[in-house]
């Protein structure tokens, strides 16, 4: 009897040994699934510097929104280049380092996708409106589009390459209207300065360019610019040297925080 309990126990503590060594075997085998250490901590966390290379016309909102993303994610920092979305795509386009490119237009965003320098497919994140920027009071009395063809008027416009020019033009052609500028400007900020330096009396702009100027300039809406509402494309490059961070930053952007800013600057829903 003494045996056949002690042969008993030997064997039931043998079958444990043997299911606690399969147990440890499985916490430690190749994949990790079962480790604690390994997802714990959910998605790595993110870190480095994010190029974003974007439209003139976001340059205060997106910059409120990079301070934005490096509090979230402490370790990273937003580099940002604003500039004519044209030039911004021709600089992509050949070779220049960007993770993120926001253009003011599908036109200058498929100059990057034609080249297959996009990531996946282009999404719309807000629109823009064109307006009006005058001289604080308005003292030449403009109050509409055709208000801009008065003689002795001087008028600039954004470069007909850029996709504020191009807006403008559109709602020109609509209205059957013929302006000579005193000068087509490379981007929107630099059609705006025009008039806040004074050597200008008016400048065709965005909504969003006349809210930014505060009372530097005053605004005049028009109704042919209903007819020539820019979208505003945001893609992840190819070559982006930092991706996952890229990828949240685009997330910033189209997330509900992101779009209040936007819509806080003057900018419309997509």
């Amino acid at each position: 009897m003494t045996r056949s309990v002690r042969r008993t126990r030997t064997l039931q503590v043998a079958g444990a040994g043997a299911a606690a060594l399969l147990a440890l075997s499985a916490c430690s085998s190749s994949d990790g699934s079962s480790s604690p250490s390994a997802g714990a901590s959910g998605a790595s966390k993110l870190s480095g510097t994010v190029t974003v290379f974007a439209a003139a016309s976001l340059k205060e909102s997106f910059t409120t929104l990079g301070k934005e993303f490096e509090q979230q994610h402490p370790g990273t920092k937003v580099s940002f280049n604003f500039g004519g979305s044209d030039t911004l795509a021709a600089s992509i386009t050949s070779g220049a380092p960007a993770d993120v490119f926001a253009a003011a237009s599908a036109k200058t965003m498929k100059i990057v996708t034609d080249k297959g320098d996009a990531a996946g497919t282009p999404a719309t994140f807000v629109r823009n409106q064109l307006e009006i920027a005058t001289l604080p009071g308005n003292p030449d009395k403009i109050s509409s589009l055709k208000d801009l063809t008065k003689s002795g008027l001087k008028v600039v416009l954004c470069d007909k390459t850029v996709p504020c020019g191009a807006a403008a033009q559109k709602a020109l052609d609509a209205s059957g209207l013929k302006l000579t500028p005193v000068s087509y400007e490379q981007d929107v900020k630099s059609a705006l300065t025009k008039v806040e330096l004074k050597e200008a009396d008016a400048a065709v702009v965005y909504k969003t360019d006349v809210h930014a100027a505060g009372d530097k300039v005053e605004g005049v809406e028009f109704p042919e610019s209903a007819k020539a509402v820019n979208d505003y494309p945001i893609a992840l490059l190819k070559d982006a040297h930092n991706a996952e961070a890229a990828k949240a930053f685009i997330a910033l952007v189209q997330s509900a925080e992101g779009q209040k800013v936007l819509n806080q600057a003057g900018f419309l829903k997509p």
